[in-house]
């Protein structure tokens, strides 16, 4: 799950190369630590999030924890679909676990994301739905909502589809903003599993939507 997957072009394989040995990354590679995203030329479907946690950066697997089973009830499939890189490309703010701070993590560092994804996502011509999952996602990529709530931007999914979407964070911890916004559940989710689920139906069709 470090971006090597079989049958990956050689242009992401090189790109992989360049964010190992990255002196940004310097510390990590010492560590023993790989770039912590999947990318494959044939993938549909783009996950953004924040940045790897220590139990998915120790074991290599994106996602390997609570919040990663919610995310995939939310999406609506199974284990074996969501890590298959020619169906989804994971692709965090910072492909590292940034640290520890006084409360919880740090934030991904803000450089990471403009040096890498731009060159990632130039090299999956099929992609057709990106899904932002917390608020570090949706201020890079929808930068003119960065002046509202990160509710108001999940609120707004019907303007987003069928392109993109906006989610909260998966956490266990916002279990409390579900309880306060029940919209979510109900109306939210489900129309992101319609799209998901016609996004992967659609890989054998000629036009790709």
């Amino acid at each position: 799950m470090d971006g090597s997957a079989t049958g990956t072009s050689a242009a992401l394989e090189r790109i992989r190369e360049e964010i190992i040995a990255d002196p940004a990354n310097r510390a990590a590679t010492a560590a023993g630590l790989l770039p912590l995203y999947t990318a494959h030329p044939s993938a549909r479907i783009v996950l953004i999030g924040q940045a790897p946690g220590t139990r998915a950066q120790r074991s290599g697997i994106p996602w390997n924890d609570p919040s990663g089973v919610t995310l995939r009830s939310w999406l609506g499939v199974t284990d074996d679909q969501f890590y298959d890189p020619t169906l989804f490309a994971i692709l965090p703010m910072d492909f590292y676990y940034p640290g520890k701070a006084a409360h919880g993590d740090l934030p991904p560092r803000p450089e990471f994301a403009p040096r890498w994804h731009p060159r990632l996502l130039a090299e999956l011509p099929h992609i057709r739905l990106t899904v932002l999952i917390g608020r570090y996602a949706q201020k890079y990529y929808l930068p003119g909502t960065a002046g509202t709530t990160l509710t108001d931007a999940v609120r707004a999914f019907r303007d987003q589809l069928p392109d993109r979407m906006t989610l909260v964070h998966p956490s266990p911890l916002n279990f409390r903003w579900q309880s306060r916004n029940p919209w979510f559940a109900e109306e939210a989710v489900p129309a992101l599993r319609a799209r998901v689920q016609a996004v992967l139906g659609s890989c054998s069709a000629p036009d790709g939507r």
